[in-house]
């Protein structure tokens, strides 16, 4: 299944994934840890176990960057 991934902010990619991929396998796909980024479908999140059933999905990252030292 091919399916077009927005990162809010950062660009869009396209991902192929398996027919039972779930949200939490695409956004590992694009990148990143179920943990950090949510996946948006028509604005809304879906949940990380849900198969995949959309061609286009937005991702927003939670976090991003972490703690300097200031050196």
């Amino acid at each position: 299944m091919n399916v077009t991934v927005e990162v809010v902010g950062e660009g869009t990619a396209e991902l192929d994934l398996p027919d039972d991929a779930t949200y939490a396998d695409l956004i590992r796909e694009a990148g990143y840890h179920p943990q950090e980024a949510s996946a948006l479908v028509d604005g809304s999140p879906v949940p990380g176990d849900r198969v995949v059933d959309a061609g286009s999905v937005k991702l927003l990252r939670l976090i991003k960057g972490g703690a300097t030292d200031g050196a």
